[in-house]
C-alpha cells in the first residue's frame, strides 16, 4: 500500500471540559478517492490499546459541527461534506481521557456509496504518543 498520511499527526490529543479529560480526540481523512457526505458513513470502529469505544460515544466533526454516528447518517448537508484530503475530528468519550505516554489506534471507517453494492471499509493504524 502506498504510503499516505491518514491521521494528523499533530490532531491527538485527550478532550477536556470543565478542567477534566472527558475522552480523546484524532483528525483523519476519509479512506475514499473523493469527498462524501455524513450520510454514507455506516461505522466509525475505534480500538485503542486494545480497547473497542462504544459506537455510541464516538462523535464525528466536519466544518466545525459535531455529529454522533447516527446523526451523521441523516446529514445530506453540502456544508458538512467530508472532503477528500481533508481531516475530520473524531470524539471517543472515555472517561479520564489516555495516560500521558504510547498509545496505539486502530479505526475501520465504513462508508456505504449509493452507486455501490456493497459497503467499504478501511482500516486505519497509528502510534502516537500523547
Amino acid at each position: 500500500m502506498a504510503g499516505r498520511q491518514i491521521y494528523n499527526p499533530d490532531g491527538f490529543k485527550n478532550t477536556v471540559k470543565a478542567g477534566k479529560a472527558t475522552g480523546f480526540e484524532f483528525q483523519f481523512k476519509a479512506q475514499y478517492y473523493r469527498g462524501i457526505t455524513l450520510s454514507i458513513i455506516r461505522d466509525i470502529k475505534i480500538n485503542i490499546d486494545g480497547e473497542e469505544i462504544p459506537r455510541e460515544n464516538i462523535r464525528i466533526e466536519v466544518n466545525g459541527q459535531a455529529f454522533t454516528l447516527e446523526e451523521a447518517r441523516t446529514v445530506i448537508d453540502s456544508d458538512y461534506r467530508w472532503e477528500f484530503g481533508e481531516y475530520a475530528t473524531v470524539y471517543a468519550d472515555k472517561e479520564g481521557g489516555l495516560a500521558r505516554g504510547a498509545h496505539h489506534i486502530n479505526t475501520l471507517q465504513i462508508i456505504a456509496p449509493s452507486y455501490m453494492p456493497f459497503q467499504i471499509e478501511a482500516v486505519c493504524e497509528a502510534d502516537f504518543t500523547i
